[in-house]
C-alpha cells in the first residue's frame, strides 16, 4: 500500500529492498500505485512496463505456494461440485408413496405407466394410440370416478378434432390434421365452476419408441393426481381439466384441437403442460409466462421439490434447441398462460427403442406427482387464478438453489436490484479512482490495462479451444464426449485453464515485471473481473433479459466480500482466514452458476448426438466448456498473481492436455455404446422408399426405389461404414431439381440435415398406395387461377409445394400467401389423420405473371408408413441387422410422387 511517512515513523526490522516492508506509524493513502519506487539506501533502477511506467516495487507480503493455491482451489471446486451432486441424487426427502389418502402413489402410478408403454409405440392413427390407449384412459377414468367422493364431479368426453395452423418451427411449415383423438376429462366442484386450470399430457409417442418417459409418465402422473384429488373431502374452489392428447409428436396438433375447439377451453385461465427431453431424473421448469408472475410464485410456493431456471426459458425461446412443446400452442392460440415442466436427465436414449418404464424410477416418478399435484391444488384454489389477466404484469426472474427453494421476483424488482449493484460497484471504483489520484497513482490506466489483458486473454483462450474442436473433428474424432462425457472437460478444460495460466503469467512476468507488488496486482485483478460483471450487468439488464440475475450475483456478492475484508488483505495479506472468507463469499455464485452448467451441459450434450451433420459439435462442446472455464476462473485469476511461481502449474496441464488429446486421437474414446444398462447409441434413419416423377401431361418421366439414409449427427457414416461398406460417399444422395430435393422428408430439417446414402432397392410393394388429384381448376376474376386437389393415403402425409418461376401462391383453404413459410421457395404441409378420416381437400389459388402458363407448380406428395404391415419390408429388416449394436434405427417406407400443374 502507499504510504505517508509521519515524522518519527521508523521501519520495521528487515525491511528494505527485496523484503517485507512495514512501516510503524504510517497512515494509509488508498493503493500503492505501479509508478511508486523503493529506495533504502539503494541505487534506484526503474523498470519500465509496457504501460510506460516505472514499476519498481517491494514484493509487498509473503506470497502463496503455487501447490497450496491448487490444493485449496480444487478442494474449494471439489465442495461445491460435491454439494450439487447431492442435490441432484437427493430426488426426494423420504421413500415413495404407497399408501393412500391425500397423498400421490407412485406405485400406482407406475402401474399406469407400465399398462401404457406395454401397447408398444403409439403414434398417431395406429391403433395402439386411437383404440387400446383411448380405451384404456376411458377405463381408468371410470374407475377413478366409481370411486370418488361426492364433493367432485367427473366428466370426460372424447374429442375428434379437426383443423389447421401454420408454424415457424424448423423453419416453418403449415400443419393439417382430421380426427385425431384427445380425451378429456373435467373434475370441478359438485356446484360447478366458471375458471379452470388445464393439465396437458400427450399418449401418442414417436415410431419404434414405446414412449415412456416422452409422455407416458405424465399421463401416468396425472392419472394418479386425478384419483387423488376425486378422493379429496375438501372441495376444490376452481375446476381442474385434464387433456390427454393423442397428436403431440404430429408437431402439436391434438392441443391445437382442443384448445380452439373444445367447449371447455373457454374456462382455462392457466396450464400446466407436462413433457420430456430426457429419461426420468428430475423435471425442470424451463419456461412460464407469457408476463404471468403469479403462476411462478404459485409454483415457488406450493412445490416440494423445486427445479426452475430462467436461463433455461430464455436460452430455449431463443430457438437454439430444436424442440417445441404444447406450450407454445395453448400460449399462442389459447392466449392463457402456462408453466412448461420437462424431464432432461439421459437425453441419449429419448425417443430411442430403450425409452421404457423400467428406466424411470419409482422416486422420479413420485417426486414429479409430489410437485405437479401441489402445484395444481394451489392454483384450483387461487383467487388469481379467477381474473388472471389482471395479474398480467410482466415476466419474472426465478430459479431454484440446489432443489430447496426458489427465488422468485418480478423483473421490474430484478432490474432495480440491478441499478443497485451497479451504483454500488461505481461508488467502488469511483473511491478507488478519487484515492489514487490523489496519492498520484496511476490506478485508472492499469485498470483499463488489466480489462485489455483479460480480453485478451479471453479471446485467446476461446479462439484456441476452438482450434482445438477443429483438429478433433477434421481428424474424424469428433463426439469422443458422447458416451465419455469427462474426457470432454478435461481435454478442453486442461487447454482452456492452461491458456488463461500461461497469459496472466507472461503478464505478470514481462508486463508488469517482478518486482511490482503481488498484493496490488491481485486487488488490481479483482477489481478488473468485478467491472468486467459489472458491464456485463448493465448489458444484460439494457437488453430486458432475466437471466441478468446471473452477472449479478458475480458483481454483488465478490464486492460484498471485498467491502468486509478488503482493508485487512491490505495490511495483513492473504492469510489462511482472510482466504477462507474470500472463498466463502464467492461460494454463492459459484455453486449457483455450476448447478446451471451442469443443467446446460445435461440437457447440451444429448442434444449434440441429433443435431444434425451440418454443425461441428465439438465446436459447441468446447465453447460451453471455455465458457464455463472462463466464468469459474474469473476471480480465481487474482491468485495468480499471489503466487510464487506456476511453471509446475502450466507444466502439469500441459501434461494433462496432451495425455487426453493423445487418447483420443488414438480413437480410445469411441463416440457410442449400446450397452443396456446405459446406451448411448448413434440415431440412423431408414426409409425404404419409391419415388415417381410426373411430367405436366401426367406421364411417369422417372421412377426409381431404395433405402434412403439419414444420420442425425456429425460422425454422419464413417462408423458404420467397417460393418456395412456400401455406405459409403460413393452413394451419397443427390438433391434433385424438385422440391425438398425430391426425398420425402418427414419434417422440414432438410437445412440441417444436408449429407445423406440412397441405396438401391426393389420397389415398394404397397397395398394402399396415397391417392392424390386435382378436383378442380379455375380462372378467377383476378385472373389468378384456383385448384383443388384431395389426398388420401396413410396417417401420415406430407406435401412440398414449388410454385413455378413467375408464379406465386397468394391464397390457399389453409391460410393465405403472409401466414404460409417457405424454404428456398418451398411450401411444407404436415398433415395427419386418425381412424375414419375422409380424404382431405384443399385448394390453392396462384397468380402467374404469364397469362397461358404451361406450368404453374409443382407439388410432390410423400406418404409415411409409421406402423403396421406395411412400415418395413424384408430388405429394411434385413439392412436393420447388419448395424451395430449402439446405433438406433428407426425405419419405415415412403413413396414420393412428383406432379407438375
Amino acid at each position: 500500500m502507499a504510504a505517508v511517512v509521519r515524522e518519527g515513523a521508523e521501519l520495521e526490522p528487515g525491511a528494505g529492498p527485496g523484503r517485507d516492508v512495514r512501516i510503524r506509524g504510517a497512515r494509509s493513502r488508498g493503493p500503492e500505485p505501479l509508478a511508486a519506487k523503493w529506495e533504502s539506501g539503494a541505487k534506484k533502477q526503474p523498470r519500465r512496463g509496457l504501460h510506460g511506467v516505472a514499476a519498481v516495487l517491494p514484493p509487498g507480503p509473503a506470497q502463496l505456494s503455487e501447490v497450496a493455491v491448487w490444493l485449496v482451489a480444487a478442494a474449494y471446486i471439489l465442495l461445491l461440485w460435491g454439494a450439487i451432486q447431492l442435490s441432484l441424487q437427493q430426488l426426494l426427502t423420504g421413500p415413495a408413496n404407497s399408501g393412500g389418502g391425500d397423498a400421490f402413489n407412485a406405485l400406482r402410478a407406475r402401474k399406469y405407466l407400465q399398462d401404457i408403454t406395454d401397447f408398444g409405440p403409439r403414434p398417431t392413427g395406429s391403433a395402439t394410440s386411437e383404440i387400446l390407449t383411448v380405451n384404456y384412459l376411458l377405463d381408468q377414468v371410470q374407475k377413478i370416478k366409481a370411486e370418488s367422493t361426492a364433493v367432485h364431479t367427473i366428466a370426460v368426453d372424447v374429442q375428434k378434432p379437426t383443423g389447421f395452423f401454420s408454424i415457424d418451427f424448423l423453419g416453418g411449415f403449415t400443419s393439417y390434421y382430421a380426427n385425431v383423438a384427445n380425451v378429456v376429462v373435467k373434475l370441478e366442484p359438485k356446484n360447478g365452476a366458471k375458471h379452470a386450470v388445464l393439465a396437458n399430457c400427450h399418449f401418442d409417442s414417436v415410431a419404434n419408441s414405446p414412449g415412456a418417459s416422452d409422455d407416458a409418465v405424465s399421463c401416468a402422473v396425472m392419472l394418479e393426481i386425478l384419483n387423488v384429488l376425486s378422493k379429496s373431502s375438501s372441495p376444490l374452489q376452481h375446476a381442474i381439466i385434464f387433456v390427454f392428447n393423442g397428436a403431440e409428436e404430429n408437431i402439436l396438433q391434438a392441443s391445437h384441437g382442443f384448445i380452439t375447439q373444445h367447449t371447455w377451453a373457454k374456462l382455462v385461465r392457466a396450464f400446466i403442460n407436462l413433457e420430456a427431453a430426457g429419461v426420468g431424473g428430475k423435471e425442470i421448469v424451463f419456461q412460464t409466462g407469457p408476463e404471468n408472475p403469479w403462476l411462478v410464485q404459485a409454483y415457488a410456493r406450493a412445490a416440494k421439490h423445486p427445479f426452475a431456471s430462467v436461463v433455461g426459458q430464455e436460452v430455449f425461446q431463443s430457438g437454439v434447441i430444436p424442440s417445441d412443446t404444447d406450450f407454445r400452442i395453448y400460449r399462442d392460440y389459447g392466449n392463457i398462460p402456462g408453466i412448461d415442466l420437462a424431464f432432461i436427465e439421459n437425453g441419449y436414449i429419448y425417443h430411442t427403442k430403450y425409452d421404457t418404464a423400467d428406466r424411470i424410477h419409482l422416486d422420479s416418478i413420485q417426486r414429479a406427482g409430489d410437485n405437479i399435484l401441489a402445484v395444481l391444488q394451489y392454483l384450483a384454489m387461487s383467487e388469481e387464478l379467477a381474473d388472471s389477466t389482471q395479474y398480467r404484469h410482466g415476466s419474472m426472474v426465478f430459479f431454484d438453489v440446489l432443489g430447496m427453494f426458489v427465488v422468485a421476483y418480478p423483473k421490474r424488482i430484478g432490474t432495480i436490484i440491478n441499478c443497485l449493484v451497479a451504483v454500488a460497484t461505481a461508488l467502488y471504483l469511483g473511491r478507488k479512482f478519487s484515492l489514487s489520484k490523489s496519492s498520484g497513482s496511476l490506478y485508472r490506466s492499469d485498470l483499463l490495462y488489466g480489462i485489455g489483458i483479460t480480453i485478451i486473454c479471453w479471446f485467446i483462450t476461446i479462439v484456441t479451444i476452438l482450434i482445438v474442436a477443429v483438429f478433433i473433428s477434421l481428424t474424424g474424432h469428433s463426439m469422443f464426449w458422447f458416451t465419455h462425457f469427462y474426457a470432454s472437460v478435461i481435454l478442453y478444460g486442461s487447454i482452456a485453464l492452461m491458456k488463461l495460466l500461461l497469459i496472466h503469467t507472461l503478464a505478470k512476468n514481462l508486463f508488469y515485471g517482478k518486482n511490482v507488488n503481488k498484493v496490488y496486482l491481485s486487488e488490481l485483478y479483482f477489481d478488473v473481473s468485478l467491472t468486467i460483471w459489472c458491464c456485463i450487468l448493465i448489458y444484460f439488464t439494457q437488453r430486458d433479459l432475466c437471466s441478468a440475475y446471473v452477472p449479478g450475483l458475480w458483481v454483488a456478492f465478490p464486492l460484498l466480500v471485498k467491502l468486509l475484508i478488503g482493508g485487512q488483505l491490505k495490511q495483513k495479506g492473504p492469510t489462511l482466514k482472510l482466504m477462507a472468507i474470500y472463498f466463502l463469499g464467492l461460494s454463492i455464485p459459484h455453486l449457483l452458476t455450476m448447478y446451471l452448467f451442469w443443467t446446460a451441459f445435461e440437457m447440451f450434450t444429448p442434444i449434440l448426438g441429433r443435431s444434425g451433420t451440418e454443425i461441428p459439435p465439438d465446436i459447441v462442446q468446447a465453447s460451453i466448456i471455455a465458457a464455463c472455464t472462463i466464468i469459474l476462473t474469473t476471480y480465481f485469476v487474482s491468485l495468480i498473481y499471489l503466487c510464487r511461481s506456476t511453471k509446475w502449474s502450466l507444466l502439469s496441464l500441459a501434461i494433462v492436455f496432451l495425455g487426453s488429446a493423445s487418447l483420443v486421437c488414438s480413437g480410445v474414446f469411441f463416440p457410442y455404446s449400446g450397452e443396456p444398462a446405459s446406451p448411448h447409441p448413434k440415431r440412423i434413419f431408414l426409409q425404404h422408399i419409391t419415388r415417381t416423377f410426373h411430367s405436366v401431361n401426367g406421364e411417369v418421366v422417372k421412377k426409381d426405389s431404395g433405402i434412403w439414409i439419414n444420420g442425425f449427427d456429425y460422425t454422419l457414416m464413417s462408423h458404420v461404414t467397417p460393418y456395412i461398406p456400401e455406405i459409403n460417399d460413393t452413394l451419397r444422395s443427390p438433391c434433385e431439381n424438385a422440391p425438398f430435393c425430391g426425398f420425402p422428408w418427414y419434417l422440414p430439417v432438410h437445412s440441417f440435415i444436408r449429407k445423406n446414402w440412397y441405396l438401391p432397392a426393389s420397389e415398394l410393394p404397397i397395398r394402399e398406395p396415397v391417392a392424390f388429384r386435382l378436383i378442380s381448376k379455375y380462372k378467377l376474376p383476378s385472373q389468378s387461377i384456383n385448384m383443388t386437389f384431395e389426398v388420401d393415403g396413410p396417417s401420415h402425409i406430407t406435401l412440398y409445394i414449388r410454385p413455378r418461376e413467375g408464379s406465386s401462391i397468394i391464397r390457399s383453404s389453409v391460410g393465405n400467401a403472409s401466414s404460409l413459410y417457405s424454404t428456398d421457395g418451398d411450401y411444407f404441409f404436415f398433415y395427419s389423420h386418425g381412424l375414419q378420416a375422409p380424404p382431405w381437400q384443399f385448394w390453392l389459388e396462384i397468380q402467374t405473371v404469364d397469362p397461358t402458363p404451361d406450368e404453374m407448380v409443382v407439388i410432390a406428395v410423400a406418404s409415411h408408413y409409421l406402423f403396421g404391415d406395411e412400415q418395413r419390408t424384408r430388405e429394411l429388416i434385413a439392412l436393420e441387422k447388419r448395424f451395430p449394436e449402439w446405433c438406433f434405427i428407426s425405419s419405415w417406407t415412403s413413396t414420393y410422387n412428383l406432379f407438375v400443374f
